[in-house]
C-alpha cells in the first residue's frame, strides 16, 4: 500500500440546492458535488406536552370505546337479550357460555393455521418462481462494469473498521473505490479509518475518509453519496463482511434502466449461541425467502442496511435519506419505489453481519425495528388507499402493514388465547396437534430454503422450536413495540455493541 491520502472534512449539513464543483480530493481528480440537506426533525417540529397529552388522550379514549364496542357485540350473540336476534334472523342458537367458546375455538385454530399455511406456500411458492428465473436467466452483459462508490457509515466501529474494509478492498471488481464516513465516533474509528486511507491493489482500489460531526446514520450515507465519484453506490453497515463476487452478481441487474436498487442476502456471521443461531435460521427463512417472493414483482419492501446497491439517480429522486424515522431503510425503499423505480433482491449478493448475541440486545433491535418501520410506514400512509400515486408502492404498504402490525399481534393474541382455552377447558390434544401443525410447517419452510441458500443443515434442528420459542419473543417484543410507537412514548436509536466477531475471524 502506498500514497496515502489526506483526509476529507466536510460539514454535510449546510444546505444548498445547486450542485458545487469541488476541485479537492484525495486523489487530486476533480469530482461533482450534489449538496443536501438532510431532513432532520427541529424543535419546533415535534409535538409540545399538551398535544401529546391530547393525542394520548383520544387514542386510549378510541382504544377503549372499541373494546367496550367488541364486549357488547360478544354479549349480543352469545345471550341475545330482548330476543333481538331471533326476531330478526329466525335463529335460535342452543350454544350458551362455554359452548360457544369451546366451538369458536376450534374455529379459530383452524383459522389461523388456514392463514399461516396460504402465507407459507404463496411466499415459498413465489420464491421458488424468483429462484428458477434467477437460475436459467440468461442475457447478462458480463460487459456491463461500471464503477461503484461503497460507502461505510461508521459510528463507534472501531472493532471491526478494519476487517470490514479489508474485506472489501478485496472483492472481485475492476473498477470502485471506497468511502469510509466517520459519523462523529467517541471510540478510536476516526483513527482507524485514517490509517486505512490510501491505495490498495497497485491502485485499482481507493479508501477515502469523509470526516462529519454526529448527525446519524442517515445523514452519514448522504454524505458519502454525495462526495462519491460514481453514479452507482454500495451501501453498507460498518460491520458488513461482503462475499467476494457481490459487486458482479449485484450490477448485472442494473442492465434494467427502470431499476433503481438491489437489495443483498443478509447472513449472520457469529453464530455461537443459540440466539445467533436462531437469528441465522430466522434471516434465511423469514427475510431472505420473503424478499426472494417480493423479487418476483420488483417490489422489495425494504432493502436491507447491511447491503444495498443503489442507482444514484433514484437516490435523488427519492430525496436523500431522511432521519425522521428510526429505519432509514424501509423509508428510502418506500421513497424509491413510490418514485416508479423497480427494487429486486440478488441472492448471491452476500452481506455477513454481526447480530445481537444476548436476548436483551436482540430485543432491543426488534424493538427499534418495528417501530422504525411503522415510522416509516405512517409516513407514507398516502400511498394505503390512493394506488394512482404508485400501485406498486400500494401493493408495499399493504404487506408491511400486515407483516409488521397485524401479523405480530395476531400470532401472539393467538397463542395466549389458545393457551388459555386448553387450560380452562381441557383442549390441550387439540392446541398438541396445532403446535405440530407450525412445527412441521416451519420444517418444510427450513428445508426447502436452506437448501435453496446452501446453508448449515444444522439450522434446520432449530426449526423445531423456531416459531414456538424464538418467533414468540420477537413477536411479543414488536407487540410492545407497536403499543407504544401508537401511544407516543419516546425512545433512542439504542447503539448495539460490537464484540469483533468479524475482527476476530478476519
Amino acid at each position: 500500500m502506498a500514497d496515502r491520502s489526506p483526509n476529507i472534512s466536510e460539514d454535510t449539513r449546510t444546505p444548498s440546492s445547486q450542485t458545487t464543483d469541488l476541485s479537492v480530493t484525495s486523489s487530486g481528480i476533480p469530482v461533482t458535488r450534489t449538496p443536501f440537506t438532510p431532513v432532520r426533525r427541529r424543535e419546533d417540529d415535534l409535538p409540545t406536552a399538551a398535544e401529546t397529552e391530547e393525542s394520548l388522550f383520544r387514542r386510549v379514549f378510541l382504544f377503549g370505546f372499541l373494546s367496550l364496542a367488541l364486549f357488547a357485540l360478544i354479549y349480543i350473540f352469545l345471550y341475545d337479550p330482548g330476543g333481538y336476534l331471533f326476531r330478526l334472523t329466525g335463529w335460535n342458537s342452543n350454544l350458551r357460555g362455554s359452548g360457544l367458546i369451546v366451538y369458536s375455538s376450534i374455529v379459530a385454530l383452524v383459522l389461523f393455521l388456514v392463514i399461516l399455511l396460504f402465507r407459507y406456500l404463496s411466499l415459498m411458492n413465489l420464491a421458488y418462481l424468483n429462484t428458477v428465473r434467477h437460475t436459467v436467466k440468461t442475457g447478462h452483459d458480463t460487459n456491463f462494469l461500471p464503477g461503484i462508490s461503497i460507502i461505510v457509515p461508521a459510528y463507534n466501529e472501531g472493532k471491526l473498521l478494519q476487517s470490514t474494509v479489508m474485506s472489501l478492498v478485496q472483492m472481485d471488481y475492476p473498477n470502485f473505490e471506497i468511502l469510509v464516513v466517520d459519523d462523529g465516533s467517541t471510540d478510536d474509528t476516526r483513527e482507524e479509518a485514517r490509517r486505512l486511507v490510501g491505495h490498495y491493489r497497485d491502485g485499482a482500489v481507493e479508501v477515502r475518509l469523509v470526516e462529519k460531526n454526529n448527525g446519524g446514520k442517515s445523514t452519514a450515507l448522504n454524505a458519502g453519496i454525495q462526495m462519491s465519484r460514481f453514479d452507482f453506490v454500495l451501501n453498507v453497515d460498518g460491520d458488513s463482511q461482503l462475499s467476494p463476487d457481490t459487486l458482479r452478481k449485484a450490477i448485472r441487474h442494473f442492465v434494467d434502466p427502470r431499476l433503481g436498487a438491489i437489495a443483498g442476502n443478509v447472513k449472520v456471521l457469529n453464530r455461537n449461541n443459540i440466539w445467533t443461531t436462531l437469528q441465522a435460521l430466522e434471516y434465511v427463512e423469514g427475510l431472505n425467502m420473503a424478499r426472494s417472493a417480493q423479487s418476483i414483482v420488483k417490489l422489495v419492501n425494504i432493502i436491507p442496511g447491511p447491503l444495498g446497491l443503489f442507482r444514484k439517480q433514484a437516490i435523488l429522486d427519492a430525496g436523500w435519506y431522511s432521519s425522521d424515522t428510526f429505519a432509514e431503510d424501509a423509508d428510502i425503499t418506500l421513497k424509491i419505489l413510490r418514485a416508479g423505480w423497480r427494487v429486486e433482491y440478488e441472492p448471491d449478493a452476500k452481506s455477513y453481519t454481526e447480530a445481537p448475541d444476548r436476548i436483551v440486545d436482540l430485543l432491543k433491535q426488534r424493538y427499534r425495528w418495528t417501530r422504525g418501520i411503522l415510522q416509516a410506514v405512517r409516513k407514507h400512509k398516502d400511498l394505503f388507499f390512493n394506488p394512482t400515486i404508485n400501485f406498486g408502492g400500494t401493493v408495499v404498504m399493504w404487506s408491511m402493514a400486515f407483516e409488521s402490525l397485524i401479523w405480530p399481534i395476531m400470532n401472539v393474541f393467538a397463542n395466549a388465547y389458545f393457551i388459555f382455552i386448553a387450560v380452562v377447558f381441557n383442549m390441550s390434544y387439540y392446541l398438541v396437534y396445532w403446535w405440530l401443525s407450525l412445527t412441521l410447517l416451519d420444517l418444510v419452510a427450513a428445508l426447502y430454503c436452506i437448501a435453496v441458500e446452501k446453508e448449515e443443515i444444522r439450522l434446520v434442528f432449530y426449526s423445531l422450536f423456531y416459531r414456538l420459542f424464538f418467533i414468540l419473543i420477537i413477536d411479543v417484543c414488536k407487540t410492545f413495540a407497536t403499543i407504544e410507537e401508537f401511544l407516543g412514548f419516546g425512545m433512542n436509536w439504542g447503539k448495539l455493541e460490537r464484540i469483533g466477531t468479524g475482527a476476530r475471524q478476519a
